[in-house]
């Protein structure tokens, strides 16, 4: 089961709307779902929330340590509460997905991506959880860091805001253990139907 819950994004108002904030703002959406409210703590370099479902203690975490050293903040609760790199969740911002979908995954590399990057140099591994929250590529390589801190388009800030409201529907599943089940609901994604043609635009 997942035991902490981890949002990747960096801190301040000039970066809060985004797209490398997709993390904090998933989070923030769990934190308000789960009723319990993030406080900065010195300790753990990060907002933090700790609360109980089922009997079970689970943790919600925000590193404010800016997007490149999120590990120093998720390696630093994990060691102390003993919490295993499999039992964690990290919500961050996906290039390689469309904005409206994200993936679930276990394990592997952090392709290119800074925070996971760090928290696989933290963790001393790469076998811990990650909601992969789609934001898009601008298409050019050399346009990746101007893209992910910008703001999305309002239609793709839409589209982001639903898939986040979906995938929180996975959060039962994922603290009762069942992530195959969780995998599936952030999967099940049904594209809206084409509008039917106008009768001027008929061929």
């Amino acid at each position: 089961m997942i035991k902490l819950f981890v949002g990747l994004g960096n801190p301040g108002p000039e970066y809060e709307a985004t797209r490398h904030n997709a993390g904090f703002w998933w989070l923030d959406e769990l934190a308000r779902d789960l009723k319990v409210n993030l406080a900065h703590d010195r300790g753990y370099h990060g907002l933090l929330a700790r609360t109980t479902v089922h009997g079970h203690q689970i943790w919600l975490l925000e590193p404010q340590t800016f997007m490149n050293v999120s590990g120093k903040s998720v390696a630093a609760l994990a060691r102390f509460y003993k919490i295993n790199a499999e039992e964690i969740l990290v919500a961050h911002d996906e290039l390689d997905v469309v904005p409206g979908q994200a993936k679930l995954k276990f394990g592997g590399s952090h392709a290119g991506h800074n925070g996971l990057r760090d928290i696989h140099a933290q963790l001393g591994t790469g076998d811990y959880w990650r909601l992969r929250i789609g934001i898009g590529h601008p298409g050019v390589k050399a346009e990746v860091i101007n893209w992910v801190l910008k703001k999305p388009a309002p239609d793709q800030r839409t589209a982001i805001e639903e898939c986040i409201t979906r995938t929180l529907k996975a959060v039962p599943a994922m603290l009762a253990g069942e992530m195959d089940k969780a995998t599936l609901i952030v999967h099940t994604h049904k594209a809206p139907r084409p509008k039917p043609p106008r009768p001027d635009e008929a061929p």
